[in-house]
């Protein structure tokens, strides 16, 4: 699909750009000795040089070979964040393979779609908490070829990685990509449904990750730390492809149990979380030094000093220079709690058919907290009349695989791409989001409610870990909250702090917004329980379905209700 705006100059500007496959080879030439990926394996960091990255992708591809893949065949990878990741994912770029990754935590029926729909020859497996998905989907297609990277757990396969790359020889092939080359199918996290296979290209990856890195202005000497799911776009842009375009070190976790010590091992320069995963660092932090004591410490000149570091190092960010925050909505008060701790964290926006670069609050400006920046270099960013974000650039998808009428709604006339979120532009051009278009819902009154806003100001009011705003044909919205487990916690505390919160925001609502009722959920939100995808973010429509009867029922004079 060519776009109107991809003029000739801009195409001159694609062309110059080095692609990873090209750029692993020059490292591994220039800087063969320098270690590019550390990972931990028995609280020990294991190395891998530039060389030994290249050698090893360039005997993959040999092998992939010698098992009858071929140029252009698909190859998908499901496996939680390691070297052999990495490794993996510039071999297929070697091979001329278009690489299909899969969550590590995704169900048998998203892995089989995903397996079956790109049309993937052949399943590389590694890492992974529970096997049971990957190994249902082997048990149906015994003639899928298999290979398994070398961790406890890894499923038995018909190879096994470290084994067919001692048994091969480096490819001397050193194929020439074109820009708009397929180099990965990336299935999106399905919030409403299956995933639909976005389409990557060479060229607008390497664009997107090269912007990154000159406009955050990575340098020498900087440490990335890779562990949310490299099947995801934003880890494979600002981790996997800012690595590898600019030789930056990058370390990857152990375990999500020594996650903390690793961090610590590694002391990144650069740092990139989750909204979920901040605010799971920061129950951390105040179950072991309550909010009212932490006021009293930040306010003493020399000691508020000590405590920042000391909470810093606690977290392994000591040395961090930039922390990052992206694919969910995060709370305001959450960012300017740890702005007040002494963390600044930049929170930008984008999606998989926007390669995750759209916009960035960068260079940080505490006065844009509660925006999500504005237009990264090179990306044009603007609100059509209906309220929704358009964007167009060099970094876009080229359409969704096997699927022409999903890709031709993609995109207007002009070449702009419709993201389905809703939002403003301030006049500095700073993006406001107010939440996905299909997220807002309408009552039984008729009337429209847009929930994201309502649950960031709740978050900010009482600081709910995990919620959710309902109301699609009810008489009135109702919240959908799983109360955070503290030490020594007193549900009658809890359920007055709550009702204070409700009124407080009740107050500040239209009428038809107003929260009529707080169901206390019994059951935690997972991905295994398929409330939250992959990326965590909450299929609202699903416990929309759930609890479709809640607000018909709700008991009258009664706001909160606990779950049986």
């Amino acid at each position: 699909m060519t776009l109107p705006l991809q003029t000739e100059r801009l195409r001159e500007t694609l062309m110059a750009q080095p692609l990873p496959n090209e750029m692993i080879l020059k490292w591994a030439s220039e800087r063969p000795n320098e270690v590019y990926l550390r990972q931990i394996i028995n609280r020990q960091f294991v190395d891998y040089t530039f060389a030994e990255v290249a050698d090893k992708a360039l005997r993959l591809v040999s092998a992939l070979r010698d098992m009858g893949i071929q140029p252009g065949d698909k190859v998908a990878l499901m496996s939680k964040n390691c070297a052999e990741w990495f490794i993996t994912d510039l071999a297929l770029m070697l091979g001329s393979y278009i690489s299909v990754p899969v969550f590590p935590t995704a169900g048998a029926d998203t892995v089989e779609h995903c397996v079956t729909h790109s049309e993937s020859k052949i399943l590389i497996v590694g890492k992974l908490d529970d096997a049971k998905a990957v190994n249902a989907v082997v048990e149906k297609y015994p003639d899928l070829p298999t290979i398994s990277f070398a961790y406890p757990g890894t499923p038995t396969c018909t190879h096994e990685f470290n084994t067919v790359i001692a048994k091969s020889l480096p490819s001397e092939e050193r194929p020439k990509h074109a820009q708009d080359a397929l180099m990965s199918i990336v299935y999106t996290s399905g919030t409403s449904g299956l995933p639909k296979g976005a389409m990557l290209t060479y060229g607008s990856f390497s664009w997107s990750a090269q912007r990154i890195v000159d406009h955050i202005g990575m340098r020498d000497g900087e440490r990335l730390f890779s562990y949310l799911p490299l099947a995801h776009i934003t880890e494979r842009v600002y981790i996997f492809g800012a690595s590898i375009l600019a030789g930056m070190q990058v370390a990857f976790p152990e375990s999500l149990d020594t996650f903390i010590d690793d961090v610590k091992m590694h002391r990144p320069t650069l740092f990139i979380s989750v909204p979920r995963l901040w605010t799971l660092f920061q129950q951390r932090i105040l179950d072991k030094l309550p909010q009212a004591k932490l006021n009293i410490l930040l306010k003493i000149p020399f000691i508020s000093g000590v405590i920042k570091r000391k909470l810093a190092d606690g977290l392994g960010l000591d040395q961090a220079r930039m922390l990052g925050c992206g694919s969910a909505p995060v709370s305001p008060a959450l960012l300017r709690w740890y702005e007040n701790i002494g963390l600044n964290i930049t929170e930008a926006w984008g999606m998989t058919e926007s390669f995750a670069y759209s916009t960035i609050n960068h260079p940080f400006r505490s006065d844009k907290i509660g925006t999500v920046g504005n237009a990264g270099p090179g990306v044009e960013i603007k609100i059509s009349n209906g309220d929704e974000i358009l964007v167009r650039g060099m970094g876009i998808f080229s359409g969704y695989y096997k699927n022409e009428k999903a890709t031709q709604e993609s995109f207007d006339e002009d070449g702009w791409l419709y993201t389905g979120d809703k939002g403003f532009l301030d006049e500095d051009g700073y993006l406001t989001i107010q939440g996905r278009l299909k997220d807002t819902f309408k009552t039984a009154k008729g009337k429209f409610v847009s929930p994201v806003p309502i649950e960031k100001r709740l978050f900010e009011l009482c600081n709910i870990e995990t919620m959710c705003v309902i109301g699609s044909g009810m008489p009135a919205p109702i919240l959908l909250a799983i109360p955070h487990e503290f030490p020594n916690f007193d549900p009658k505390r809890y359920e007055h702090k709550i009702e204070r919160t409700i009124e407080t925001i009740n107050k500040e609502l239209e009428s038809h917004a107003k929260i009529k009722g707080v169901l206390m959920v019994k059951e935690p939100w997972t991905i295994e329980n398929g409330i939250l995808t992959p990326t965590l973010k909450i299929k609202r429509h699903i416990l929309e379905n759930k609890y479709q009867g809640l607000g018909d029922d709700w008991p009258k004079d009664t706001l909160i209700q606990w779950e049986k």
